[in-house]
């Protein structure tokens, strides 16, 4: 692996600078989804239904302040705010959340792109140290030539290779992101459908 490294050339650095910060991006996203799952709590979302569904809506909201499931925090910051506009505070509750889990997103799309890029990078140096070579004296030497083509196909590959793992975690996240919306937007459509109960209008 260190020859091959050395073989690829200077473009070989930042690709290796991509590849570290795309791997701590991964690692650092995996962490946060499991301990998000784990934090789900069922038995809290329900007895926030309940109490919003007997009109008790102060209590509701003071129940899932403190909670550490997402979706409960979400409804009870809209319960909170509900004098004021009670669909605006559940959206800017949701925009928290789901900023949350679309950290570290545009870092994996950015090395997705700058990847190959860098790569084709390394093809383009590569080759032009090989075919100037073609007219100097170190013509005889063809070991000498092919090694830039071996640094152009070596980058390349390692470029694509960061790419194409990195793409896998990256369409993971973006699932990940979409079912925490839906969750979240399932669970306030429900909360709204007991608010315009008319015998819930009391406060």
């Amino acid at each position: 692996m260190l020859t091959l490294f050395e073989k690829g050339g200077p473009i070989m650095w930042p690709l290796l600078a991509v590849s570290v910060l795309t791997l701590g991006v991964v690692l650092e996203r995996v962490i946060f989804m499991v301990r998000e799952s784990r934090r789900r709590d069922a038995a809290a979302l329900e007895r926030l239904f309940a109490l919003a569904e007997r009109g008790e809506l102060d209590a509701a909201a003071a129940a899932g302040a403190g909670s550490r499931d997402y979706v409960v925090r979400t409804l009870s910051y809209g319960l909170s705010q509900r004098h004021r506009s009670f669909s605006n505070a559940l959206v800017a509750a949701a925009g928290r959340e789901l900023k949350r889990y679309s950290q570290g997103a545009a870092v994996l799309d950015t090395a997705i792109t700058l990847s190959p890029l860098l790569g084709l990078l390394g093809t383009v140096t590569g080759m032009i140290r090989s075919f100037g070579l073609l007219g100097g004296a170190e013509l005889d030497a063809p070991a000498v030539i092919t090694g830039g083509i071996a640094e152009a196909l070596i980058a390349t590959a390692f470029g694509l290779g960061i790419a194409i793992v990195a793409l896998i975690p990256f369409n993971f996240l973006n699932a990940r992101i979409e079912e925490a919306r839906h969750e979240i937007e399932d669970a306030s459509n429900r909360l709204e459908l007991l608010l315009v109960q008319p015998e819930k209008y009391h406060v």
